[in-house]
Formats: C-alpha cells, structure tokens, sequence
C-alpha cells in the first residue's frame, strides 16, 4: 500500500453533503465553512484532496442512487437522520449494501492519519440514534431537536413566571394569556417531526423490533396510547382556541411568522432556529425565553429524537481512501471544528469536547438560549423509542401523520378513527417498501424521499 500511494496522484475523496437554503450566521452560504475545513485538510494531508459537491437537501438519496446506476457513487455521503434506514438499504452496483458502518471501518482505534478518533464522545443520544446494535453507522455531523420558544415580555404581562415544562402547564400558561388578551397563544407546525418528538418523550415506539433498531422495522402503529395522547392533547389546545392552526400542512414559516409578529407567546421549532428565534423577537421588542419541549407530565419522561445530517462512508473503498474519509470525519468533529460549525449554524454541537470548550469560551453563557438543546439530548435514556425509529419510508410516514391531524384539527375526525386509517395509510408505505429491500432479490427502494 506505501508503494501505491507513494506514486500514485494526490487521492482525490468525494463527499457529498446536503445544501441548505438557508446561510450561516456570518452570512456565509451553508456549506463555506465545511469547504474550508475540506482545504484545511488538504493542507494538512497533502496527498489528499477532500471534494465537496453540494446536493440539495431533499434529493440526496435519490442523487446517490442514480450515481450507483451510472458507476459513480460518492465515497461519502451525508444523508439525514430520518433517512438512515434508506441508507442501508442503497445498494451498490454489486447488489451489495453501497454502505459500511463506520465504527466497524474504525476498528477501535484512537487515531486515523494523526487525526484523533472523536466517535466515543459523541453526545449519547446522537451516537445512539445513529448506531444499530451498539455499532456506529454513520459519523453525525450536525444535530437538533425541539424546543419551546416564549415570549417572555408578554407572559409576564399575563402573570406568568416560568417557561412551561409540561403539557398541562402550557395549557396553564395560555390560558393566562388568553385571559389578557384573547386568542391563540401557542403554535407549532404540522410536521411528522414533532409527532416523533412526543412519541420519544413518553416511551412509545412507531414501529416494532424496538423501532427499528433490532431488525427491520414491518409494522407501524400511529394510534398506539403516546400518540393518542398527544393528538387529544393538540386537539383540545385547538378546541380551546389555545392552539393557532395557520390551515397548512409543515407551515413552518407561517407559525414562526406568527411568533414573531407577537400573534402567539410560544412557538414550537427546531433547536437549530433558535439564534433566528431570538433575533427575531429582539427586532420586535420583546424578549425571547427558550425551553426544552414540554412532554405529558403523566408519564416518564424518556428522551428526545435526534435529527440532523450524518455521513455515511462507501463499502468497498481501497484503504488509503477509506483512512482519509474516516480522518476528514473525525476532523470535522473534532472539538473546534464543531464548535465552530455550532457558532455558524446554530446545530447542536455533537461532541462533549465541543460542547465543554462552548462552555469553557462563555458562549452559553452568552448565548443561554444555544445551551438548552444540549441539556435536552443529555436527559435522554437512549432507549429506542427515545431514539425515534428506524424506518423506511418516513415521508410516506409522515404524510399520514400530517393529513390525518388535519382532519382532527379541520374536520372534527375522531382521533382515534383516523389515527387508525393513517396506520392503514402508513402500512401500506411500509410494505411497499420492504417489498423492495427484503425480498428474494433486494434492490434499492424506488421511494427515496426525505423528510
């Protein structure tokens, strides 16, 4: 192997990461500071030459899928968390599983080129959610979960002191508000995302064999006891004229929109929105308070689902490529390097180290409200409803989550009913899809939407 590399050309990696819409905090566009990590990098290895192409968040799996059929697949590829089932079931042009774990390609040891091994200190939850059986399938580069946002000037105009904790004292606190005012006081978009969430919190799986996480995941249960909990809970909030439902499906704009223009007191959203959260609330006047996601205070609370983008490293590679994709992993991940993703983009940062040089530097102590989505993934007990599933087709998931909360919101639905039919909608989805990957002769699914 010295032999090759030493006349051979420069080791050209590819990687593939998701583009976001959005920029970074400097302004910056998305992916600037990973491309400068991938020039560091270089300069530090320089038979090495890390490429980024940049794919468009929601077309990842299908762009490695086609790359597969074309014999030009990426050596890494950074694929959301919600899509790690998918991810394993990609194959190669060999009908092979295109991906390896990464654990098992680290093999234990503590330094890959001189480049320390981060992945034992991966935060709990996020190692976990992206493990199977102990095992670490891709390398996390990026993390988030749910937060509540309050208006704080305007709750304690109604005389509320505290941010809630719990489902029923956020009934408490908007009932307060509705007593200053009138109206809705609290929004959060209709997204599968938060239905996970308060699945997770309560202990409830999506799917059987531990959600997925001890085989695959073949059957769904959308109307189990957690989720009917939560849906009659959202339901009465809506009931009570607490709840402000913008009348369209993932309108995460609109209730943001709604937050900010001081329509509501609390906004449900993703831990990454909470620098944009707080800014948005300073321009119009009123003080932003952060809080972890209220959860059903009559059950143990278990934990919180992980989300976020997460590099998944090619099978098959000859080791030179194998060590250099592994050594720009752990590069990204290491306690600066995360911490500055962190700084630019709001994400959760992955590692302790990061989170304990943030800490170290001031910056929670600066920014408060950065600091909460770590304390949550923290509280987490890593069990696998905690984790959220592992599951293929979780766009199809979701769309029967979605539409059938629209139809209690909108329609007067029975929950119970239609959480039933959305099952039936949801199994459907799930069986086409197994359909593809575990047959006699698997291939890579057909439906490759993330969401």
């Amino acid at each position: 192997m010295a032999e090759s590399r030493a006349s051979a050309d420069t080791i050209e990696i590819n990687v593939w990461l998701a583009d976001y819409p959005f920029p970074t905090y400097d302004g910056e566009d998305f992916l600037a500071p990973v491309r400068r990590r991938a020039e560091e990098f270089g300069v530090a290895h320089p038979e090495y030459r890390v490429v980024i192409r940049e794919v468009p968040f929601p077309a990842m799996a299908q762009e490695v899928a086609r790359a597969v059929e074309d014999g030009t697949p990426p050596d890494v590829a950074g694929y959301y968390a919600s899509a790690g089932r998918t991810a394993l079931d990609t194959l190669g042009p060999d009908g092979r599983p295109l991906f390896t774990p990464v654990g098992r390609a680290i093999g234990g040891r503590t330094e890959i080129l001189g480049e320390p091994v981060v992945v034992d200190d991966l935060i709990p939850a996020v190692r976990a959610h992206h493990s199977r059986g102990g095992e670490l399938l891709s390398m996390p580069v990026s993390a988030t979960t749910f937060l509540l946002y309050a208006n704080r000037t305007l709750l304690a105009e109604a005389g509320v002191t505290g941010i809630p904790r719990t489902w029923e004292e956020v009934e408490e606190a908007c009932a307060a508000v509705a007593r200053l005012r009138g109206g809705p006081a609290v929004t959060w978009a209709d997204h599968g995302w938060l239905f996970q969430q308060a699945l997770a919190a309560q202990g409830g799986p999506l799917a059987d064999n531990d959600n997925g996480r001890s085989g695959r995941a073949r059957t769904v249960d959308l109307a189990s006891k957690e989720m009917l909990a939560w849906v009659e809970w959202w339901r009465s909030m809506h009931a009570r004229g607490y709840y402000l439902h913008t009348g369209a499906v993932a309108d995460w704009m609109g209730t943001f929109q709604a937050f900010a223009g001081g329509r509501v007191a609390f906004l449900l959203d993703s831990s990454k929105s909470a620098q944009e959260i707080v800014g948005a609330g300073a321009a119009a006047g009123f003080e932003v308070a952060v809080g972890r996601m209220p959860y059903n205070g009559d059950v143990p609370y278990v934990g919180s689902a992980v989300s976020g983008d997460s590099l998944w490293l090619a099978d098959g590679l000859d080791e030179a490529r194998r060590d250099g994709a592994l050594a720009f992993m752990q590069y990204l991940a290491s306690p600066a390097n995360a911490a500055a993703w962190h700084r630019a983009t709001g994400f959760v940062p992955v590692t302790g180290a990061s989170a304990d040089l943030l800490e170290k530097e001031g910056w929670f102590d600066e920014h408060p409200h950065q600091r909460v989505a770590v304390e949550q993934l923290r509280a987490s007990d890593c069990s696998p409803a905690a984790l959220g599933p592992l599951v293929g087709d979780v766009a199809a998931i979701h769309t029967a989550l979605t539409g059938a909360m629209e139809d209690v919101l909108t329609g007067d639905a029975d929950p119970a009913a239609r959480f039933v039919r959305a099952t039936e909608e949801a199994q459907r989805a799930l069986d086409d899809y197994n359909a593809d990957c575990d047959g006699p002769t698997p291939r890579t699914p057909r439906r490759l939407v993330i969401d």
